[in-house]
């Protein structure tokens, strides 16, 4: 039983590089939601501003609008595993300047500021580097089940990176915190170093701008992969962009103080990681789109969830429910951008992804921290959740919106 498990499930895993990498992104991941927790709880701490952190938020997710275009061309025409190698190296650096800061009680919440954009630009260096890659480490017909689990270390580090550093911060501090995140990215360095040199498809000789405008266009000919793009983006910009808000709904609506802000986003971890890797079992476009329908709505409507209870364990599992919709609804609007796109745009697909993912998370995460002290986080979660239910149940009625979500085949001229 466990071994068929491991076989549908975790098939990808058997290709070595593709291990490298997965176990390289489950480190760097958990390291930068645990950095994500540690200066929304010191940030929130020390000031009290649900605008300072989701400032703190934007500056992280802010390098989304600007680095991934950039990437993306790099990405095509470098190797890929330097590329995940530098941006480790800048991560280890801005982590160990946080834990001296915090050691000697010099840390100021400009300066968090300051180096969570730095962060924000190794993130945005590593997210359609490493999509990329691992879409091009394995065989086509394991795409899906790669893609699956990429995602898991992005949703499922949400758990692992909170559920380390949560009990440090009530026991050591935002120190020990900020070294937890030293080690994890160094051990993220190690197995990138470990993984064979990844050379690019043959360069076209073009320029650096014509690369990119023929990223864009290459999406725009393909409406399957036009709508999927808008869809996720509206879906992380109404139902993922909530790091601003938590801190004060736990402390708000919860009664249960910063340490129920990484309560909530263990909540979410743990849900995100259970659906990332469950749904990469899934082996035909219908089920895919079944689920990507199923996904959608609750990832909606759970966050409404999460928005009308009062008790933190309600507020956890409804977390979860959320966290486990929103990592199978990404995992899967992925592996349909990917698996449209040839290797020689993959980079330039994923940087479009990023770009428009991140960049809408972080102006999002701005906008909510600007606004929720006035108007109530509750009421954000609440009018979000129902908004985006609604986008999917209408996005299935064109013929467009019927392919992506399966219910009728993607053209052979847009499949790659």
């Amino acid at each position: 039983m466990l071994r068929s498990l491991t076989t549908r499930f975790g098939v990808a895993l058997q290709y070595p590089e593709f291990r490298r990498l997965w176990t390289a992104n489950a480190s760097s991941q958990a390291a930068s939601w645990a950095l994500i927790v540690t200066r929304g709880w010191l940030i929130y701490g020390m000031s009290g501003s649900s605008f300072l952190v989701g400032l703190s938020t934007f500056a992280a997710m802010g390098p989304m609008l600007v680095v991934p275009p950039i990437i993306g061309v790099l990405a095509d025409r470098m190797d890929r595993r330097r590329i995940l190698s530098i941006a480790y190296i800048v991560d280890i650096a801005q982590s160990v300047a946080l834990m001296i800061l915090a050691a000697t009680g010099l840390i100021e919440v400009w300066m968090i500021v300051v180096l969570s954009m730095v962060n924000g630009i190794s993130r945005a260096t590593q997210l359609p580097t490493s999509q990329a890659l691992a879409a091009s480490l394995v065989p086509a017909d394991r795409l899906l089940n790669a893609l699956s689990l990429n995602a898991a270390t992005q949703h499922g580090s949400r758990l692992f990176g909170p559920g380390i550093v949560t009990p440090l911060l009530a026991i050591a501090g935002a120190p020990a915190a900020f070294g937890v995140s030293v080690l994890l990215y160094i051990f993220a360095l190690t197995q990138a170093r470990s993984m064979a040199s990844q050379p690019p498809e043959p360069s076209s000789g073009r320029r650096f701008i014509d690369d990119f405008v023929g990223g864009l266009a290459y999406v725009y000919d393909r409406p399957v992969l036009r709508l999927m793009l808008v869809i996720l983006v509206a879906h992380c910009g109404l139902t993922m962009a909530f790091e601003s808000l938590l801190p004060s709904f736990a402390h708000n609506q919860l009664r249960a103080g910063e340490e129920g802000f990484g309560a909530l986003m263990m909540g979410v971890g743990a849900g995100a990681l259970v659906a990332s890797l469950s749904v990469g079992g899934l082996q035909t476009h219908r089920g895919r789109g079944n689920a990507l329908i199923i996904t959608g709505l609750v990832s909606g409507l759970g966050q409404v969830m999460l928005g009308l209870t009062s008790s933190l364990l309600v507020g956890v599992l409804a977390a979860a429910i959320m966290g486990g919709a929103q990592a199978a609804f990404m995992t899967m609007g992925q592996a349909v951008t990917q698996s449209i796109a040839t290797n020689e745009y993959r980079g330039r697909v994923a940087s479009i992804n990023s770009f428009s993912l991140g960049g809408m998370m972080a102006m999002m995460n701005l906008f909510n921290g600007s606004i929720a002290d006035t108007f109530g986080a509750q009421s954000l979660l609440l009018i979000y959740g129902v908004v985006f239910a609604a986008i999917v149940a209408v996005t299935m009625l064109p013929i467009t919106g019927r392919q992506v979500y399966g219910r009728q085949p993607i053209p052979e001229a847009q499949l790659a």
